[in-house]
């Protein structure tokens, strides 16, 4: 009955999350195609730049506590009410600093421009410590319905108030407008719909416990995050803004797609997984269970979205951004494995390893950062295809301890990944052919996106793929359900 239990409420969040993540990305999607005709691609480098220094300073109020939370089996209310104060205490202290450290950060960048951005979109990190337990809670007690409606909700006015600041002519800031707002109404619902108010109570005894646990992944989380803005910082520094902003819009497009299957698998496997920690065979099968389900979806999205770039650009963004097409394919590349690093590091948290956690950022950053060092004089195209190279095996990394852990095989995994690699394959190369006897750009995407769609479902579908067969099943028992 319990585990029937646990079932519903995977499925059941499982549903949310994705529907909250498909919605809020295709209104996203919308958005960005608007303010991408009309800002230019060096404003959107200006705000890239900026946000790395707020995406740094924003693991110190999100990262590690929220999980902690989670992870906690005997999480009470003096827990989450201690979390809270301290990371709003915390969400001052960095705002203050940032306040500081703006004028520095322009002259280094020699960009003006730069201290008043900074100083406006920091005050993200304060709505952002107000969320975060918020959130931690919503999750832990698997009510992924009320992300769906905070989410939703926030993403339609922030959409509205960027385009309308960019058709005002305010640029930039029409950027951080739209951020700003988007997470001010996120918090809010989620503050008034989750049932869960701070105490006033406080505990250094509860304090320990969760940074005990909590430091390490949110050291692992500054990692992670200063390691992913390293590219974007190194080409503000080293190549133009336009550089910068065609780049971030490269990566944008597979974001796009991989966030919303990802932060769906994230947020839902973690808790489903700490649940049931003590049972290995268990915390094995769910964590198998979402890398085939994941990557069977995933997959074809990538090589896909890697073939019909070009005239996806030209059409939708027009074709002062072409440069960002090599970009987007790169990175469809490195975002195509991504559900497979989440959920072996995922199985690793929730097994309460969180050293293993960070000794695996630790090693795998130091790689990066090696072969960084080795192709940065190389130029631009030398550091994404060495970025490519880290990612491959960064996976190889991550999945390794579970080799012990989990008993779970790095051949065992390589089989979990094939059918959907070569399901992939077939899609891409019929795409490809067809593509090359269609000159208009926009009778090419629509016919390769088409062809792809029904190649690919076809050919699951004739060899009965496992994935294919249990997404099937899963829909018709969530109709049975609701029906």
């Amino acid at each position: 009955m319990q585990e029937n239990n646990l079932k519903r409420k995977v499925i059941s969040g499982l549903f949310w999350r994705y529907m909250e993540r498909t919605l809020a990305q295709g209104i996203q999607l919308l958005v960005t195609i608007v303010l991408a005709r009309i800002l230019m691609p060096e404003e959107y480098g200006t705000v890239a730049l900026v946000s790395v220094l707020i995406n740094i300073a924003l693991v110190f109020v999100q990262s590690g506590f929220g999980s902690a939370l989670i992870q906690k089996a005997d999480a009470d209310t003096t827990d989450f009410s201690t979390a809270f104060y301290f990371s709003f205490g915390l969400s001052l202290l960095i705002y203050l600093i940032l306040y500081v450290a703006a004028p520095y950060v322009s002259t280094f960048y020699r960009n003006s421009a730069f201290t008043p951005l900074i100083r406006g979109l920091s005050v993200s990190i304060i709505i952002a410590s107000m969320g975060t337990v918020q959130q931690a809670y919503v999750s832990r007690t698997m009510q992924f319905r009320k992300f769906f409606f905070s989410t939703l909700t926030g993403t339609i006015v922030s959409a509205f108030t960027g385009i309308g600041a960019a058709l005002m002519g305010l640029g930039a800031w029409a950027l951080i407008i739209q951020q700003l707002t988007n997470q001010c109404i996120d918090t809010l619902i989620l503050w008034f719909t989750s049932g869960w108010r701070p105490a006033r109570e406080f505990s250094l005894k509860s304090l320990r416990h969760i940074f005990g646990y909590g430091w390490k992944l949110l050291l692992s989380g500054l990692i992670d995050t200063v390691y992913s803005n390293l590219y974007t910082l190194i080409i503000g520094k080293k190549f133009s803004g336009a550089d910068v902003g065609c780049y971030e819009k490269g990566r944008q497009f597979p974001a796009l797609i991989i966030v919303n299957i990802n932060a769906t698998i994230q947020s839902v496997l973690f808790p489903a997984l700490s649940s049931r920690q003590s049972d290995i065979a268990k915390t094995r099968s769910l964590m198998r269970r979402a890398i085939k389900t994941s990557t069977f979806i995933i997959f074809p999205c990538m090589a896909g979205l890697s073939i019909i770039a070009r005239p996806l650009i030209a059409l939708v963004l027009t074709e002062k951004w072409l440069p960002a097409v090599s970009y987007l394919r790169f990175f469809c590349l490195i975002y195509a494995i991504w559900p497979v690093h989440t959920a072996n590091l995922q199985a690793i948290n929730a097994l309460g390893r969180s050293d293993i956690f960070l000794k695996l950022e630790i090693i795998k950053k130091a790689l990066g950062i090696t072969v960084l060092a080795i192709t940065m004089p190389m130029g631009l195209r030398a550091m994404m295809i060495g970025s490519c190279a880290v990612s491959y095996i960064g996976m190889i990394l991550n999945a390794y301890p579970n080799t012990r852990l989990l008993n779970y095989s790095l051949i065992e995994l390589a089989k979990d990944l094939m059918p959907a690699a070569l399901l992939s394959a077939l899609m891409a190369a019929v795409i490809l052919c067809a593509g090359s006897f269609i000159g208009n750009d926009i009778l090419k995407l629509i016919a390769q996106t088409v062809l792809g769609a029904c190649v690919y479902a076809g050919a699951a579908s004739l060899v009965r793929a496992e994935s294919f067969v249990y997404i099937m099943d899963t829909i018709r028992d969530i109709r049975k359900k609701r029906g």
